[in-house]
């Protein structure tokens, strides 16, 4: 599943963002038409019938519902990454069109922050989208800061009937830019903070899928069997490249690593090639300096593929 830019416009300003440099060096930029269908070309010849739209906030591009729409009649499953922050008339439109689609051909993941760092406005806003879109959306929560609880989250998939299901995402560094994010030290601490919230997704039954970078040795094999079960055997510390294509065509793995390595998507002549050269490009890394931890030089879980042993982030920045 590739990651699609429609704009690099964003409606927020979050401190942990390890995109918001790259957004604003460029945010003008949209998707044309153009290299939407060359996109979407390239993912159907390789039969990869997944692909997710994100930015900035996706919404902002004046064709999103359009480009959402087209993707679907060309029986793509289509994830679009939003704040839920759009405008009024956005949003109805969106009601109009898109709430026609099967919930199982279209899916939202709402990054959700905690209300007290949104304006009323915003607030109400994301209120709408989560009211109108409830059956399609989940939840994304990223963690910066050692001091997080998920009660909010529980609160508001519970009051919205949304997907019960929480993203839960690290912010990491990005190359040659400063962003808040935790340190190696802190990664190790969250456990016990997850550990204890763990019963309160258990008992409301929402299940919570880790986005790349989550390393397997900060949980005991207790926590790892209660994940286990938690989310029915889908619990996973292994990642690859996302593979992120920006409005300008520009490819990369993930948005960490925005700045490194990053190629010309008319420089593959497939989607296959697309991934094998970040392969390569990650593995490079993983193979001189291991994870990011110095206990993943001799674990073996590392060497059975069962943890990435971090995000590369940090290895490319040390």
């Amino acid at each position: 599943m590739a990651n699609i830019l429609l704009t690099e416009k964003c409606v927020r300003a979050c401190p942990y963002c390890f995109a918001k440099e790259y957004l604003k060096e460029s945010k003008e930029n949209m998707l044309s038409w153009e290299n939407l269908i060359y996109i979407t070309d390239l993912f159907e010849a390789a039969n990869e019938k997944h692909l997710s739209l994100l930015g900035g906030e996706p919404a902002l591009h004046p064709q999103f519902i359009d480009y959402v729409l087209y993707l679907n009649q060309r029986n793509f499953h289509v994830n679009l990454f939003t704040s839920g922050i759009m405008p009024n008339k956005q949003l109805e439109f969106a009601k109009e069109y898109l709430l026609k689609i099967p919930v199982e051909n279209l899916s939202f993941v709402c990054n959700y922050n905690h209300p007290d760092s949104s304006t009323a406005n915003e607030t109400k806003q994301i209120n709408r989208f989560l009211t109108t879109f409830s059956k399609y959306t989940s939840l994304s929560f990223n963690l910066y800061r050692k001091d997080f609880d998920f009660t909010f989250l529980v609160e508001a998939i519970l009051k919205y009937d949304l997907k019960k299901h929480i993203r839960l995402g690290l912010a990491h560094p990005i190359q040659g830019q400063k962003n808040i994010c935790l340190t190696l030290d802190e990664i190790r601490e969250i456990a016990e903070k997850i550990r204890r919230q763990i019963t309160l997704l258990e008992e409301n039954r929402i299940s919570l899928g880790f986005d790349c970078g989550m390393p397997l040795c900060i949980f005991s094999d207790e926590d790892i069997g209660r994940l286990f079960k938690l989310n029915r055997g889908r619990v996973t510390f292994f990642c690859t490249p996302a593979i992120d294509i920006g409005p300008d065509m520009q490819v990369w793995a993930c948005f960490p690593l925005a700045n490194y390595e990053k190629k010309s998507l008319y420089d593959f002549d497939n989607v296959e090639e697309i991934k094998k050269y970040f392969f390569e490009q990650n593995n490079k890394i993983r193979k001189e300096k291991k994870g990011i931890f110095e206990e993943c030089k001799t674990c073996a879980c590392f060497e059975e593929k069962l943890c990435s042993g971090g995000c590369l982030a940090h290895l490319v920045n040390d």
